[in-house]
């Protein structure tokens, strides 16, 4: 188990092509709604001028044009999120 606010980094190399990252954490999890929207362009939770809504939308960006990968996040409310990084090697 984990403790609490912790965030885990998990690394893999899933076969000779692809290696995988995964930041996990243990916080308060995403509503559906919010998950659906996390790569968005100009997405963001934060309070008006707090958040520009760009970060999320630029990481997914340079892992998938710059570096041929993938992003995915999955999230479950009371029990946190993780995000999972793809990369070709």
């Amino acid at each position: 188990s984990m403790n609490p606010n912790s965030i885990i980094l998990r690394t893999a190399q899933l076969n000779e092509n692809w290696v995988q990252v995964q930041i996990q954490d243990n916080g308060g999890g995403m509503l559906p709604e919010i998950q659906s929207r996390i790569f968005e362009q100009g997405f963001t939770t934060k309070d008006v001028g707090e958040g520009t809504g760009l970060g999320m939308a630029i990481a997914k960006q340079i892992i998938e044009e710059k570096h041929g990968g993938t992003v995915t996040c999955q999230s479950e409310l009371g029990k946190g999120t993780v995000f999972t990084i793809s990369l070709p090697v």
